[in-house]
């Protein structure tokens, strides 16, 4: 473990320099307009090859996306046991930058300062991916002798729901219920929380149906920009109101649901809007059936639509079932314990998260499945950054998990 330490130290120069090269590649999701992983990827499958790699790349296809796939690659070391891995599994896309003027530097133009970088994906999930390539060459570069292979997987499309990355992965029979997963996308400014639980995800775009007409005229038209905001208060008070339980796993303890986006509807301002939409980000509790919130939305709905006499529909933009939650006591749960406390020097605890990541997607495939790194926890946020000691620490803790793996005893 020392040997790995100092490999890393070693490396932290170079490992900040291949951060910023990384982050200069725009690899916004093509479903939230930008040019996707392509170029990403062939910058990080041409890094590995160089330092003596083989590498898989899974190329999905998407008719969307500049090129029409969207890559995944990895890499692995061999253990003694060939027929097991731990993987470190992080996404190469990002969300777009939001409003520029909100950021103080370029987004796509890496800033170092304070001991942090500053740019559009350095902590959602760049830091992450650059800790575990690290981690695994420092384990490469030692000669460490692995118990099981070690692997790093950088996957697509996980900001906007893993239809062209993990789901694709998992389709195709790449991951196995042996595997030991660790998914670096989620985590505290200290490091002490290795998240094993995620709430189920629904957002749902609803649209409501009325009659534009000239502002001056109200008697001839139907206000659909009004019921949409009346439709959507009531919404919030029936969901807040009806789901109440409370999971003490998660530092959020109920599920929450929110109004967000909301589409323009008209151009000027002495128009009444005859179509209007807005939508709903829904974080549930395992103990609730998403499909029960849905027939909530919808039994509250038909009673607006009763009562004004407005149409409304949903459309489900993403729905995700929560998976079960990995158990404490699960081995890849204990592995990053006894890594995080030894190599961070914190007592780690267990505990559930609001967002997704692809954890849940591996849970629900019977896939015990771990969360964790050290991050400030500004993902998505203008002038979003990862400090650089972070990077350093977290490829500590991934290089040093699999060499604290249990050895099975011998007779």
């Amino acid at each position: 473990m020392e040997r790995v330490a100092l490999a890393v130290d070693e490396k932290a120069r170079k490992m900040q320099e291949f951060f910023a090269d990384m982050l200069r590649v725009n690899a916004v999701n093509p479903r939230m307009g930008g040019p996707g992983e392509r170029e990403r990827a062939a910058f990080l499958e041409k890094f590995l090859k160089e330092n003596g790699f083989a590498v898989t790349r899974v190329d999905v296809k998407d008719p969307g996306a500049p090129g029409g796939v969207r890559p995944s690659i990895s890499a692995k070391l061999g253990g003694r046991d060939k027929g097991r891995n731990l993987w470190y599994i992080s996404h190469m896309d990002t969300v777009p930058e939001g409003s520029r003027d909100l950021w103080k530097t370029d987004p796509f133009e890496p800033v170092v300062k304070e001991g942090k970088i500053f740019a559009r994906g350095a902590e959602d999930n760049g830091q992450s991916l650059v800790a575990s390539l690290y981690a695994l060459l420092a384990l490469k570069e030692v000669g460490a002798d692995l118990p099981f292979n070690v692997g790093v997987w950088f996957v697509a499309d996980e900001e906007f729901g893993s239809d062209y990355g993990i789901k694709a992965l998992l389709e195709r029979g790449l991951f196995k219920e042996t595997d030991l997963v660790v998914v670096p996308d989620a985590g505290t400014p200290t490091g002490g929380d290795i998240e094993i639980a995620e709430k189920g995800l629904l957002w749902m775009k609803v649209t409501t149906e009325g009659k534009q007409v000239h502002a001056s005229l109200p008697k001839k038209g139907l206000n659909a920009h009004r019921i949409g905001m009346r439709l959507a208060l009531e919404l919030d008070d029936a969901l807040n109101g009806k789901y109440t339980k409370r999971n003490g796993l998660y530092d959020y303890p109920v599920s929450s649901f929110e109004p967000t986006k909301v589409e323009p509807n008209v151009g000027n301002i002495n128009t009444i809007p005859g179509v209007d939409v807005f939508y709903f980000d829904c974080r549930v509790l395992p103990e609730y059936h998403l499909e029960a919130v849905v027939r909530d939305m919808e039994a509250t709905a038909r009673r607006v639509e009763k009562r004004y006499g407005a149409k409304v529909r949903f459309e489900k933009v993403q729905m995700e079932a929560a998976g079960p939650a990995t158990d404490t006591d699960s081995e890849v749960a204990a592995l990053l314990k006894r890594a995080v406390s030894a190599v961070a020097g914190v007592k780690p605890r267990f505990t559930g998260i609001g967002g997704q990541t692809v954890g849940n997607l591996f849970r629900k495939e019977g896939i015990p499945t771990a969360v964790w790194s050290t991050i400030d926890d500004v993902p998505h946020e203008p002038n979003e950054y990862s400090r650089l000691a972070n990077l350093v620490n977290d490829a500590k803790v991934f290089a040093s998990a699999p060499l604290l793996a249990k050895q099975p005893r011998r007779d």
